[in-house]
């Protein structure tokens, strides 16, 4: 019998990793794929247009979560999914990342005892004060399919006490959607012809973590260091809803340039043809890395080390003069290179697909 799977999708990150793993489900018999948005982000330049682009199908069902804080959110999304699971019966729920929905629908399934798919399990930065590395850590505990992205991940768990049966290295999908779509960006896009800018000759920003941008002393932290940035290199900023009014209120000296949130295609070739990436995405350290476009992170740590050890990664935090001194390397045409790591191939998620296929019966997470 087809295995019927809930694919879960929530936050804009989710899109680029559930859409390959929904694409190689349905070209496998042995699959009936089913995809729930929570509807975490619900913004349409944040969510539909990922839709169009990446060719994943319309939901099936769309939970409507909305905003709130962190224990709103979950608990609407516990709720709403608890409702779909006891109407669809699945033969598993597979969460990708580690926002608030990841953990919700894991926790909903693993409490009707539905097995659990997680893919990017594994990934720590031991900063407890994240909300996303508690989402990873609970997520990781209830999955009965902990899919890793890489050799740390798995190290991680191992550590962590879980079995080993469980833990399948299968690479990083999100590099399936960028490798997919990459040479479709570059001829469809416009995005630097519309703002006027010139392949290597500008930076990108993007800056979105509430630790950074909620805290009025770490974002001023940020945006001095972003300033004398600004002042050696175009910058160019695509900013996020939540944290558009904060720059607006900020003084930032030089050539800073806000942006609306782009698409997909818009957004991989505005980072192909960039000179360098500042950003506290975790995503974008991975793209940039597969992409050889250097990056500086504006975090104190990362959950994705192999980015720093293999890829062009560069963990700065908010020291000004680090970021400048960095900044001014790779305008030196110093910056850092990397190769690209084991298994992030564009494959990882027919690895998946075999990896469910074959074990399609597992205990519940403990």
């Amino acid at each position: 019998m087809a295995l019927r799977v809930i694919n879960v999708v929530g936050a804009r990150p989710n899109f680029m990793k559930v859409a390959p793993i929904v694409r190689a489900m349905r070209a496998d018999a042995g699959f009936v794929p089913r995809l729930v948005h929570t509807g975490q982000h619900y913004d349409p330049s944040m969510s539909r247009i990922f839709f169009e682009e990446l060719d994943l199908p319309a939901p099936d069902l769309h939970l409507g979560v909305g905003s709130g804080t962190h224990a709103v959110q979950t608990a609407r999304t516990l709720v709403a999914f608890e409702r779909v699971l006891l109407a669809e019966r699945p033969d598993l729920v597979l969460v990708v990342g580690d926002v608030n929905s990841t953990l919700a629908c894991a926790l909903a399934a693993a409490k009707l005892k539905i097995p659990v798919a997680h893919v990017e399990a594994g990934l720590r930065s031991r900063n407890f004060a994240m909300p996303e590395e508690l989402n990873r850590l609970l997520t990781d505990r209830l999955s009965s399919y902990l899919l890793t992205p890489s050799a740390d991940a798995d190290r991680n768990l191992l550590a962590e006490g879980h079995d080993p049966a469980r833990i399948h290295r299968v690479g990083n999908v999100m590099i399936d959607s960028l490798l997919h779509h990459r040479r479709e960006a570059e001829t469809r896009s416009r995005v630097l012809e519309s703002l006027g800018l010139v392949a290597r000759r500008y930076a990108v920003l993007t800056l979105h973590r509430p630790e950074t941008v909620d805290h009025p002393e770490r974002l001023a932290a940020a945006l001095r260091a972003i300033s004398q940035v600004a002042d050696l290199v175009p910058v160019v900023c695509p900013v996020h809803p939540r944290t558009r009014k904060l720059f607006d209120s900020s003084r930032i000296d030089g050539n800073l340039r806000l942006l609306e949130p782009l698409g997909y295609f818009d957004f991989i070739k505005l980072m192909d043809h960039a000179l360098f990436v500042l950003t506290d995405s975790g995503g974008i350290q991975e793209e940039t890395t597969v992409l050889g476009v250097p990056c500086l992170t504006l975090r104190e740590e990362t959950e994705r080390p192999i980015t720093v050890s293999e890829g062009t990664n560069i963990v700065v935090g908010l020291d000004a003069e680090q970021i400048a001194a960095e900044s001014r390397k790779i305008i030196r045409g110093e910056g850092k290179t990397g190769r690209l790591p084991e298994l992030w191939d564009g494959h990882t998620a027919e690895r998946i697909v075999a990896v469910l296929a074959r074990k399609t019966s597992a205990p519940t997470g403990a």
